[in-house]
């Protein structure tokens, strides 16, 4: 396995505050700020973008490990909230992102060893650890059948 990886993206203005956002083999997305920003509705933004980041990098680090710890579950789906702040001296900022993640295990008897591997999925994931945000996690739980 390689030490280095690189991801490029590139963002081209297309008037007002609208950008077309490309990256090599993906589709491409329209981009704006947000309307407190004096941009528009319906459009993904850098703040939506930031806190999806951290969203699916949690998902996809959730689903590594929970595989190699051969976890049997149902289905998983996580929310995410970031709170952008304005302060002093820095400006605005993404001071906080919650995770909310909802998951249903096969087996109750897994409960415990599910929310260790979810809290390992929040400490290991590369986005968290690559910001200044704090990262929260408040995992729901729940039971596909009671063993």
């Amino acid at each position: 396995m390689e030490n280095k990886y690189f991801y490029t993206t590139e963002v081209e203005w297309t008037g007002d505050r609208h950008g077309d956002l490309r990256a090599p083999v993906l589709p491409q997305l329209q981009v704006d700020a947000p309307p407190e920003f004096k941009g528009h509705d319906g459009v993904w933004t850098p703040e939506h973008l930031f806190v999806a980041s951290v969203n699916s990098c949690f998902m996809t680090t959730f689903l590594a490990i929970a595989e190699n710890s051969k976890l049997d579950f149902v289905s998983f789906k996580a929310n995410a909230r970031g709170k952008l702040e304005k302060l002093d001296g820095h400006g605005f900022m993404m001071t906080e992102i919650t995770l909310h993640p909802k998951l249903m295990i096969s087996h109750q008897r897994d409960a415990e060893r599910a929310t260790r591997i979810l809290e390992k999925a929040e400490k290991h994931c590369l986005i968290s650890n690559s910001i200044k945000a704090a990262t929260k996690l408040e995992p729901e739980i729940s039971f596909a059948s009671v063993n």
